[in-house]
């Protein structure tokens, strides 16, 4: 199993993004768990995390993240801002897979 965890601001965006994602997976059946939270809960999460997608706004965030995660979460970056725009699930979820390899 796979674990990814989007963030935003508030998590709404990325929620949207996330159940288009789950619906890729399921399509192709991989097993992957998914889930979208605002960053301010991140700290308190007790979720085990392979891939951290940050949404495009918090880019200016990602080596804060990066330091601050860097012993728990080996795979920290950012949506792409057209996919995430267009919430283009399949790629993001091609994009955050490609990590692994």
């Amino acid at each position: 199993m796979i674990y990814i965890t989007l963030v935003c601001n508030m998590g709404m965006s990325t929620s949207m993004l996330m159940n288009k994602m789950r619906k890729s997976a399921i399509d192709r059946s991989l097993e992957v768990d998914i889930v979208a939270m605002a960053d301010s809960n991140l700290p308190s999460s007790d979720r085990h995390t392979d891939i951290l997608l940050l949404g495009p706004q918090l880019s200016f965030m990602l080596e804060g993240f990066k330091e601050r995660y860097k012993d728990k979460i080996p795979y920290i970056t950012v949506v792409n801002q057209m996919d995430y725009g267009m919430m283009n699930g399949e790629k993001v979820l091609d994009d955050a897979l490609a990590m692994l390899s």
